[in-house]
């Protein structure tokens, strides 16, 4: 069945004091899977490049990744997500602006968090589930991704955001590959 084009909404998240986040947008593919079955959904997007590293169901904990960049393809469900906060952070930073943002995915969406964006799941539906990709990369210990939780006092927060910003954008955007809309995106952020 071939994918229908879909060009993806954007978002941001500022760095906080305990999350690094990122420059690079958050991309949000709305209804882009006719079919979401597993199988589907990997052989859609692990032919450009984005690997599985698990079928996972709601993850209320906070936490982001600063060496590897994730795609989550929604399986069934609905899920609403906290995006850039860690629970250290105020509600507001200095100027008044909301420490994070609230996006809401569903059966059929597929979204794609830069290096260190933190996220969690608050709240889901309809049994909720998805598969986690991440580019092809050497494994980090068992996996593709390391695990940061938002915890870490605020001075070691740059050093994380230098990391994150190290990590390497994608050649291929992971449902549309070469000439898709994340390269692109990204490379101009």
């Amino acid at each position: 069945m071939p994918l229908k084009k879909v060009e993806p909404e954007k978002f941001y998240v500022h760095p906080t004091p305990h999350v690094p986040n990122s420059k690079l947008p958050i991309l949000v593919y709305r209804d882009v899977l006719q079919d979401t079955s597993p199988e589907t959904i990997l052989s859609t997007i692990e032919p450009n490049g984005w690997l599985k590293g698990g079928q996972f169901k709601t993850y209320p904990v906070p936490h982001f990744h600063c060496l590897a960049h994730e795609c989550y393809g929604i399986i069934k469900g609905s899920s609403t997500y906290l995006l850039g906060k860690s629970p250290l952070d105020p509600e507001t930073d200095e100027h008044g602006k909301s420490n994070g943002i609230i996006l809401h995915v569903k059966v059929g969406d597929v979204f794609v968090l830069p290096a260190g964006v933190s996220h969690c799941s608050i709240e889901s539906a309809g049994d909720y589930e998805f598969i986690g990709l991440y580019p092809e990369a050497p494994l980090i210990g068992e996996h593709r991704y390391d695990m940061n939780w938002g915890k870490d006092p605020p001075e070691e927060t740059p050093k994380l955001a230098e990391k994150a910003a190290t990590t390497p954008i994608p050649e291929l955007d992971p449902l549309y590959g070469l000439g898709g809309p994340l390269p692109k995106l990204w490379n101009e952020a």
